[in-house]
């Protein structure tokens, strides 16, 4: 009886959904899912097929894509789409996109990184948690000058400081206005966007909501700039750090749990430390910290990501990026930071090419760690920490943030939370693929290189 009514909700939910999408002038769906990269694929189904596909019909073999690990002769997995998440997509209207999850037969796929982060948000359920999530967005809005080099939409957005520029907002007006009303008819409420600290870079700000909620949200968003850039003959570039003088574009993750009546576990206004939050979020930072050089290798994770995770490169000013595994209150040195206000822990070493869901799922998988074991994260850093030493790093027992894709991969496989988060299959096939891409980038010879050392004897 109970797998009968099921079956009879579920009929009535496809149809109602349908029915509505229909009468919005939809003609088609895409079951999308994502790869390890958090890159969305999809099957896309005419709209009178969709009950077929919630049933999973549309299967895949997952050895044709990155980081769905599976052998040309396995069963075949099926992307089951999410009827509560569809969104008609701003650029097309007769296409309704749907974020899925993997299934293989009547099972879920363990290696789905969006199933990976449900298991993890099931877990904090049991303890009576919801994991709250806020992902702020910066990305670059380019064009190819007439040398094929990537330049700044706007040829006058060449301020040495343009952090904030509002010139180089209005002359980008159309398309980035273009990016927010389409965000608010979705209903993702943007309080704030802005011209970020390099040519060509901005950044929306837009209101939390569940972790698995927000993962889609992202997902769905680098592939609504993408479009909307694209009709303007741009493109969006996801790129942690494009140019050498300039920063890169983090995807800060501002993170809360909950209890059952949505009331906000990390907010405290009698913290001992002065900054806000409580002491479930001071054992969650904790738990973050522990595993911060692993986590690093999901939420930072290119090769280019390190180029951005420095204090100063080759560029007039700071980077505004971690480089220390630490916490601290507004202080933007600290990879945790406690927003003024408190309430809340933000991230800063996640970057603009990160998969959300497999980043979201470590972090609470560590931040519930942390809770369980009652672990304290110690005193707050207030200090600019780019300006202290080594030595005294060393005697507050701060260490740093892998320098490179190879020693987070290196800490990732050292580190038995991870496999434990995301499954063997999964686990085995991120380090393979990044380990490749390690290897790959060391054994290729760079501009640098040629320019330094081919005529140097």
């Amino acid at each position: 009886m109970t797998s009968t009514l099921n079956g009879h909700v579920q009929r009535t939910a496809v149809t109602e959904v349908a029915e509505r999408l229909a009468a919005a002038g939809v003609k088609y769906a895409a079951i999308s899912f994502v790869d390890m990269h958090g890159k969305p694929k999809a099957k896309m189904v005419p709209l009178n097929h969709l009950g077929q596909a919630v049933r999973g019909s549309e299967m895949f073999t997952g050895a044709a894509l990155d980081g769905v690990p599976q052998d040309v002769n396995d069963d075949e997995v099926a992307p089951h789409p999410d009827l509560g998440g569809a969104i008609i997509t701003p650029f097309n209207k007769e296409v309704a996109w749907f974020p899925g999850d993997l299934w293989i037969g009547d099972a879920p796929f363990e290696a789905c990184s969006r199933q990976i982060l449900k298991r993890v948000t099931a877990d904090a359920a049991t303890l009576g948690y919801t994991f709250n999530l806020g992902i702020e967005t910066e990305f670059f809005l380019l064009t190819d000058d007439r040398a094929g080099t990537p330049a700044p939409a706007s040829m006058d957005d060449n301020l040495a400081k343009p952090c904030y520029d509002l010139r180089g907002l209005l002359h980008n007006y159309p398309v980035v206005d273009e990016i927010v009303t389409a965000m608010n008819d979705l209903g993702w409420d943007v309080y704030s966007f802005d011209h970020e600290d390099g040519n060509g870079q901005f950044e929306t700000d837009f209101t939390y909501t569940d972790a698995v909620s927000m993962s889609d949200r992202l997902v769905f968003f680098r592939m609504m700039v993408g479009e909307i850039a694209r009709k303007h003959g741009l493109f969006a570039s996801w790129m942690p750090k494009p140019f050498a003088d300039r920063t890169g574009s983090g995807a800060h993750y501002n993170m809360s749990l909950a209890d059952v009546d949505g009331v906000n576990l990390f907010e405290s206004a009698d913290d001992p430390r002065g900054c806000g939050l409580s002491e479930l979020g001071y054992h969650f930072t904790a738990g973050v910290l522990r595993h911060a050089s692993a986590i690093c290798a999901v939420i930072a994770p290119t090769v280019n990501s390190y180029k951005r995770l420095v204090k100063q490169g080759s560029m007039s000013g700071l980077t505004w990026a971690p480089i220390f595994a630490c916490y601290g209150d507004n202080n933007r040195t600290n990879m945790m930071r406690i927003p003024k206000g408190g309430g809340r822990v933000e991230c800063r070493a996640a970057d603009s090419a990160n998969n959300p869901y497999l980043g979201a799922a470590l972090m609470l998988a560590a931040g519930l760690e942390g809770i369980r074991e009652g672990l304290d994260p110690g005193e707050p850093n207030r200090d600019n920490l780019y300006n202290v030493s080594e030595l005294e790093l060393a005697a507050r027992g701060i260490g740093w943030l892998p320098r490179s894709l190879g020693e987070a991969i290196d800490a990732m496989e050292a580190d038995p939370l991870v496999r434990r988060v995301f499954g063997d299959a999964m686990f085995e096939s991120f380090v393979a693929e990044k380990r490749a891409e390690w290897d790959s980038f060391t054994a290729h010879v760079s501009s640098w290189e040629t320019d330094r050392y081919l005529r140097f004897w």
